[in-house]
């Protein structure tokens, strides 16, 4: 197999409401926290551990104008996108760091506030 591929799966929970930017161009962006976890039994102590993972997801264009209006902190949404880093500069100077996923496709699987 000579191409690469860079996909992302993921099933979890707003971790907050969608922030939305609206570029000159008329253009509308969404980013939210999205939270996905995983539990597994400590052998040595039989304690129930849960590990919660959060992902700073983007949305852009028509999908990011769906999620504008239906999608709210605490709903369930299944999401395939793709992985990207970015890095720039804050006011002070100093190089900051990001990764975020970029959705290709949202679906709705549990929503809070219909």
């Amino acid at each position: 197999m000579n191409g690469t591929i860079n996909k992302v799966i993921l099933l979890g929970n707003l971790g907050d409401d969608i922030k939305i930017h609206r570029f000159e161009s008329n253009q509308l962006l969404a980013r939210f926290p999205l939270a996905t976890s995983e539990s597994y039994t400590d052998k040595a102590t039989q304690e129930k551990i849960q590990k919660t993972e959060w992902h700073t997801i983007v949305a852009k264009g028509k999908l990011a104008e769906v999620c504008q209006g239906n999608l709210h902190k605490g709903d369930k949404i299944y999401l395939e996108g793709k992985i990207k880093n970015r890095k720039w500069d804050d006011e002070s100077g100093q190089t900051k760091y990001i990764t975020e996923i970029y959705a290709d496709k949202i679906e709705f699987i549990s929503l809070k506030n219909p």
